[in-house]
Order: structure tokens, then C-alpha cells, then sequence
């Protein structure tokens, strides 16, 4: 078959299968266009998802009749002053949209100049131009896109349905107005409730947009970005460790002013974020990104959602030091959304529900309690002195023919110097792991298993900086009985353990000897520890692997250090954990991701028992 030439239409519909891809390509394009034209206030509206109607309408600086002539005209553009590609600082360049909108859409634009008398309108059906004509408008540009795709029926037959072409709009309008909080963004039409993102600007300008958009809750539960490192900028909010989602359509990361969809930053986040979420879970972020033009290519897609950094390791970095050093400060700080969990697990009894029906039944004897010589149905304890089961200390001592309370109540009243802290003082123990403690604001569970694990991590991380960890010989080494495969990975692996603290060596064919453990650790689970450790290495599957799993490693030997799980605390302990925590960051959750404490309000409190006004 010989070589021909296309069709000029043809052409234009091969373009706009790169540019065009659903109804969400064209909005990002002609939104795009409106910011580049400095509009202040931009309209979306839209009907069958983008297919039957986009309408856009701004208040930019509009076109006169020679521009707006050759605004249809495919690689016209106003977006580069000089013939360079390597320079961009506008969000469209291509040159070719509005052209392979035309080709494929009843396409019509109005826009008027500041200074002109009118208006002018011009309409592209099928490629085919006609006008421009007069028209009465107030300064910007209004385009219209009706019957997308309407002559590519294949194009049209793979769209989804109306609802989710219309969510992909939004989610276009929401990273644009998150990239844009000085710009009033509105969208509506028949396929969708109306959202409306007003201006901001000053102060905070950043935070009230990303809280307009991504909601109070995020605002409320982030941290501020604010950094530069190798030539790169990086600002915006991190949401905590313990405010995570499900998946990864939370995170949003703009580069110069443009949403982008990089593996390169979403891999900084994730090792950022490495240390402290849970597995399987996705934080939250909203990050910009400044670096000079030219360091990065935008032109590797045809619809500009990723790009190419020259120089990604100083950009990850950048990222990685800049979550770092906010999640840092935040110290202690754990989400609100942890709360509301535990408010939303409490319920209120139906009093109505558990009562009898009047009338059902007469009480007699056979419904009256047993009481002779008896409480409640059990022997009454003797009273000895600070035994009595109705003082404040009752529950160190129990009841005689029960088991022991799992609750330990502190008599002494608090000090008002101890309720100033941001976690307060110490109540009362439950269930031999959960701290009771009461600041001037509400009530905190503390999980103290939890809390300490984080405190010997982050104590562990600070030794290992500095040189090996110190280490404490055992007065009698201690003998682990292991399967012989696993006593050959460890024996292998002891000279790199020496870092940590640890020593072991080799104790006959089916045994390890544990001579000196890490100071640190105290007397924690030495067995449970080399067991794990032995674990690790049969699944890390090399030897070497032990430096790259250094965190790992620890990560190991803080939760068999830490505060076990049904450990007595005295007052003066307990309170101490609660300092300590106050001064270690990322104290706010463990080292696996869960919250180390919830903190109940006052008037959450009240709301459970309908106090609440």
C-alpha cells in the first residue's frame, strides 16, 4: 500500500485520541487555559457526565479576533515566548487542544478583551470553522463542548457511565483548586450537586483551600510543610500517621503549579511515612513542589499528568527530609479521627427496649433477689480498713469469692501542675495495659505496650546514630533452642547483631547462646526476640540483608523490650510513660501504626451521656 497523507480532519482526530481521552481530559484542558489567562473566577458546567454538555466560563483576559481565530488552529499557542520546550511556566502548551476538541465535539468560544466594545463567537463542528460573529458578553471567555465523541461512536462506546465520568470532572476541578486557592472555582450542572470553592488568599491561604476541598477533618489532622533542600521547594500538609486511608486517592502532589501523578514522589511519601503507618495503609498528603523549569520535562505525556525530574534523587530527598521534619514536630500528636472511632463504638442502653411491657408480669418472689446474709447475690466481703470495697482504692484488694477487679483506681487527688500536661496524669490502670489519665481538657486511654514500643524504637534509632548500641552481659548466657536452619542463619548474622547490642554464638547443632543483650532492652523477652529475629532472616533470605533491615531489626527488638502487656504500673510509672511520650516524637502511635492514646474530650464525654446542648 503507498505512503499518503491524512486528511487535515483525520489529523485532528488522531491528536485528540492523545489529548482527548474522556470528558475530564477536555475540562483539564480548557480550566487549564482559563488559569493561564488569569481569570479570577471560573464557572464549570456540565450534563451526561461531560458527554452532552462542558461549559466553561471565566473572567481572564479574553481573546481579540486574530487570536481567537487561530486559538482553533492546531500548534497555535500563546504559551511559549521562545521556540524551547525546556522552559515551561504556563500548564498548556500543547497547541493543539482546542483544535482536537473541534475535531471531535460541537465546539463554540465567545471571549472578550477588556478594552473591546463586544464580544466575538466562533463555533468548530467536525473541524469545520464558522464566524467570528458579534456577541454581547462581559470580559473572559466563555467555551462550549456539546456531543463529545458523537462522531467517534468507538470513542464514545468505552466511556463509563454518566456518574463516574461526571466524579472524574470533579476530581480534576478538586486538584485544580487545590493548586490554584487564589481562584474561585464552581461546579454544577444536571449530573451533579453543585460545589463551590470561593477565593482565598493571605495567611493560611494554602490550608483554608486544602480544607475547602479535602475537608476540616484533614486540616485539622496534618502538619505544615515548609522546606527547601538541593534547589527544591516542598510545601503543603501531611496528614498524621493515624489519619490513613484505604488507598492512595488521597494523596495529591502538584509540581510547579501542576497536578502530577509521579512515582518518584509517591515513593518519597511512602518512605517517609515508612516508620510509622500501618501495613496497608495510605497517608494522606497534599504536596507542592517548586523546582526551576528546566530541571523538570512535562512533555513526557500527552496529557502532562507525569513528568520527568533531571535530578529525582535530590527531588526525593527534598520530599522525604521535608515530611520528616513536620511529622518531627508533631511530636506526640495523634488524629481526632481516632476519637471519633471510639465515640462511635460507645452506645447508649434502650432503657425503654430492655424494659418489661407494663403488665406482662407482677413481681413476686420468684423475681426478687436472694439476699439473705449475701450482696447482690455474693458473700459481703469483711471491711478492713482501707479494703472497703466502696473506697477509692478499692480493686487493689477485690472481693472475697470474685476475681480480681481489672480496674486499679488512684485515690490521691491529681496536682493541677500534673493536669497542665498535654497528657495529663495518670488515674488509673486497666486491664493491666490501658492507662487512665485526665488532663484539663477530657479523659486519654493510653496503651502503654504500645507507647513504650515507641519509645525504645525511637531510643534505639538515636544509639545506632551514634555508634553501636550498648549492650549488658547476661550474668548466666541464655540458651534458645532452634531448628538447625535457623541457628546456621543467626550464627552467620552475629557479627552484624553486635551492632545492635546483641551477641550470640553458636551452641551446638540445634542452639543459640545469648551472651550479652542490648542495655537498652532491660529484661525483655530475650527468647521471643531471637526466635523473631530467626524468623526475619529466613524470610529476608540473606545475610547482607540485615544492614538494609536495620529498622526492621529494631523495630523487632523494641516491641520484645518494651512494657509488655499485663504489666503492673505504679502511679510514679505510669506517669513517667506519659512525660516520656510527651518528648519523644511520633510517640502518637506505635511503631506497626496503631494510635498509642485517644483522647476524649470533655463535651464528647457529655455527648454519650446526652448533656450535650
Amino acid at each position: 500500500m503507498p505512503i499518503r497523507q491524512l486528511p487535515e480532519d483525520l489529523i485532528n482526530r488522531i491528536a485528540a485520541g492523545e489529548v482527548v481521552e474522556r470528558p475530564a481530559s477536555v475540562v483539564k484542558e480548557l480550566v487549564e487555559n482559563a488559569i493561564d489567562a488569569g481569570a479570577s473566577r471560573i464557572v464549570v458546567t456540565t450534563a451526561t457526565g461531560g458527554k452532552g454538555l462542558i461549559r466553561i466560563e471565566d473572567d481572564g483576559h479574553g481573546m481579540d479576533r486574530a487570536d481567537l481565530v487561530l486559538s482553533v488552529e492546531r500548534h497555535a499557542t500563546s504559551k511559549l515566548s521562545e521556540d524551547e520546550l525546556d522552559d515551561i511556566r504556563t500548564l498548556g502548551f500543547r497547541g493543539e487542544a482546542l483544535a482536537s476538541i473541534g475535531s471531535v465535539a460541537e465546539l463554540s468560544i465567545a471571549s472578550r478583551t477588556a478594552t473591546a466594545e463586544s464580544g466575538l463567537r466562533l463555533e468548530v463542528k467536525s473541524g469545520i470553522r464558522s464566524g467570528p460573529v458579534p456577541l454581547a458578553m462581559n470580559r473572559g471567555t466563555i467555551v462550549e463542548v456539546k456531543n463529545l465523541f458523537a462522531n467517534v461512536p468507538a470513542r464514545l462506546k468505552f466511556l463509563k457511565t454518566d456518574r463516574a465520568e461526571a466524579g472524574a470532572i470533579t476530581d480534576v476541578i478538586k486538584r485544580l483548586a487545590m493548586a490554584n486557592p487564589g481562584v474561585h472555582f464552581m461546579l454544577n450542572g444536571s449530573d451533579r450537586s453543585p460545589s463551590n470553592w470561593p477565593a482565598v488568599s493571605g495567611h493560611g491561604a494554602l490550608e483554608s483551600r486544602l480544607g475547602q476541598v479535602m475537608g476540616d477533618d484533614f486540616a485539622q489532622n496534618s502538619v505544615r510543610l515548609a522546606t527547601s533542600r538541593h534547589n527544591v521547594v516542598v510545601a503543603g500538609m501531611a496528614g498524621l500517621p493515624t489519619y490513613t486511608r484505604a488507598n492512595s486517592l488521597s494523596q495529591f502532589y502538584f509540581v510547579n503549579g501542576r497536578s502530577v501523578k509521579d512515582k518518584v514522589l509517591v515513593g518519597a511519601v511512602r518512605a517517609a511515612y515508612a516508620d510509622y503507618t500501618f501495613r496497608d495503609r495510605f497517608p494522606v498528603v497534599a504536596l507542592y513542589i517548586a523546582v526551576d523549569p528546566g530541571e523538570v520535562d512535562v512533555n513526557v505525556h500527552p496529557a502532562k499528568a507525569e513528568l520527568r525530574f533531571r535530578d529525582a534523587g535530590a527531588v526525593r530527598s527534598a520530599v522525604i527530609r521535608a515530611v520528616g521534619e513536620a511529622l518531627t514536630a508533631a511530636g506526640f500528636k495523634a488524629s481526632t479521627s481516632v476519637a471519633d472511632d471510639v465515640l462511635g463504638a460507645f452506645t447508649t442502653p434502650n432503657y425503654e427496649a430492655a424494659a418489661p411491657p407494663v403488665g406482662a408480669y407482677s413481681p413476686g418472689p420468684s423475681y426478687a433477689p436472694q439476699r439473705t446474709g449475701s450482696f447482690a447475690g455474693y458473700d459481703r466481703p469483711a471491711l478492713r480498713g482501707s479494703d472497703n470495697p466502696f473506697s477509692p482504692v478499692f480493686g487493689q484488694a477485690g472481693l472475697d469469692g470474685l476475681s480480681e477487679p481489672s480496674a486499679r483506681i488512684e485515690a490521691a487527688e491529681p496536682s493541677s501542675a500534673l493536669m497542665e500536661y498535654p497528657l495529663g496524669t495518670a488515674r488509673a490502670q486497666m486491664f493491666d495495659n490501658f492507662i487512665i489519665a485526665q488532663n484539663g481538657e477530657g479523659l486519654l486511654l493510653v496503651d502503654q505496650h504500645a507507647a513504650h514500643e515507641r519509645l525504645v524504637y525511637e531510643r534505639f534509632k538515636a544509639q545506632l546514630a551514634s555508634g553501636p548500641v550498648p549492650s549488658q552481659a547476661q550474668l548466666i548466657p541464655m540458651v534458645v533452642e532452634l531448628p538447625e536452619e535457623d541457628c546456621a542463619r543467626l550464627e552467620d548474622a552475629a557479627s552484624e547483631l553486635e551492632r545492635f547490642g546483641l551477641y550470640l554464638e553458636r551452641f551446638g547443632p540445634r542452639a543459640i547462646a545469648v551472651r550479652e543483650t542490648p542495655a537498652l532492652l532491660g529484661n525483655s523477652d530475650i527468647d521471643g526476640l531471637v526466635r523473631d529475629l530467626a524468623d526475619g532472616l529466613a524470610e529476608w533470605d540473606s545475610v547482607a540483608a540485615v544492614s538494609d533491615r536495620m529498622e526492621a531489626i529494631i523495630a523487632r527488638m523494641a516491641c520484645h523490650g518494651s512494657v509488655r502487656s499485663g504489666r503492673r504500673l505504679r502511679v510514679d510509672e505510669m506517669n513517667a510513660l506519659l512525660r516520656d511520650m510527651e518528648a519523644t516524637p511520633h510517640s502518637g502511635q506505635c511503631i506497626h501504626g496503631r494510635p498509642t492514646y485517644v483522647e476524649l474530650k470533655k463535651k464528647d464525654i457529655e455527648r454519650l451521656f446526652g448533656r450535650s446542648r
